[in-house]
């Protein structure tokens, strides 16, 4: 397979470069507990990528406290992310992915009431970011 394209990778090279929880949660769907994740508080200014493949897909400036024990924001940069419908687990909702990698990072909830431009809340497991601080030459260790 490719190592260029991420989209391309088996599950045995997205195992060998990805920890089994991020593994877990980027390439079988699951999710992290609430408030475990290291930027859920997180308030550095840069821009939040995939866990998977780096691409960027956050601008901090997006990023917004909802209470709800995921990083919360309220855009994705264009393109950068996929919408795909989810109806796991007795309800429809809307899952995102990387556009690169096609990576699990969470679910988009719309209509909630938080005062965001958008009116969504993009609530992304931290195991599915990086961070690079625009501050800093190179990313935070994912």
């Amino acid at each position: 397979m490719s190592k260029t394209n991420p989209e391309t990778k088996t599950n045995a090279e997205w195992r060998a470069i990805l920890s089994p929880e991020q593994f877990r949660v980027l390439r079988e769907r699951g999710t992290e507990a609430p408030g475990t994740g290291k930027y859920n508080k997180h308030t550095g200014e840069g821009v939040y990528g995939c866990g998977a493949c780096g691409t960027p897909l956050y601008k901090s400036s997006t990023k917004f406290d909802s209470g709800c024990g995921w990083p919360a924001f309220f855009d994705a940069l264009p393109n950068a992310v996929r919408q795909i419908q989810d109806n796991s687990r007795g309800m429809t909702r809307t899952e995102i992915v990387c556009s690169k990698c096609s990576s699990h990072l969470g679910h988009i909830f719309r209509g909630e009431g938080y005062p965001t431009p958008t009116k969504e809340r993009h609530c992304v497991n931290s195991i599915s970011l990086t961070f690079a601080d625009k501050n800093a030459t190179k990313s935070e260790d994912k």
